[in-house]
């Protein structure tokens, strides 16, 4: 199975600079921020600053949308409540455009249902607004570790290994892997709120309402 969630989509570089972003800076790992305030874009430059990301920004979903049909990105940080196309929408587009790059959200409004439709739509990472840097930078470090390197290479069959190949199989939507993977977490750390609230939101996800509560 190919676990790279980068996938052919147009590469060209925009014919202008996008906002905020240097497509001809050699780095390895592009980031697009998707937010509609900009104190809260300049807290995630910030926050990532000096830790050799691209950094690129866009204020909506429509020139979100611009950004990743002119280049790839390898993580997007959405603002799940916009004016216009919220994070959940564009997510929805970018899957149906082929765009499977692993995204975050950014929300005040970690409920349910919003859990359940980004998972369907392969995103399984939220963190509270505003988050803290080192919030942001460890999510983004986690999604980047996550989905560099083969399966074998991401450490030791402990917990936190199964925790993380769970998390890499919902991104790529493949939750037959994801549930055999939330088995063994749960085997070796029963108690673990992370693997529990993982396994709730796919038996929700699969309408196993009863299962779920």
């Amino acid at each position: 199975m190919n676990h790279s969630l980068t996938v052919p989509w147009p590469s060209r570089m925009p014919s202008v600079a996008a906002r905020g972003c240097n497509p001809k800076k050699q780095v390895s790992v592009p980031i697009l921020i998707v937010d509609d305030e900009p104190n809260i874009r300049l807290m995630y430059r910030s926050a990532l600053a000096g830790l050799g990301y691209d950094i690129c920004e866009a204020i909506s979903g429509d020139s979100a949308l611009e950004q990743f049909r002119q280049r790839k990105f390898e993580v997007a940080i959405l603002d799940l409540r916009m004016p216009g196309m919220d994070g959940l929408e564009l997510l929805g587009k970018m899957r149906e455009l082929g765009i499977a790059v692993p995204a975050a959200f950014i929300t005040a409004y970690g409920d349910v249902p919003n859990a359940v439709r980004a998972m369907e739509l392969g995103a399984i990472d939220f963190l509270p607004k505003p988050p803290t840097p080192d919030q942001v930078r460890d999510v983004v470090h986690d999604m980047i570790v996550r989905h560099s390197a083969p399966l074998a290479g991401l450490g030791a069959r402990d917990f936190a290994y199964y925790l993380r190949s769970a998390k890499r199989a919902i991104n790529l939507r493949d939750f037959t892997a994801a549930n055999k993977y939330l088995i063994r977490a749960l085997d070796l750390d029963p108690g673990s709120k992370q693997a529990i609230n993982l396994v709730g939101v796919m038996l929700e996800m699969r309408r196993e309402h009863e299962r779920g509560a």
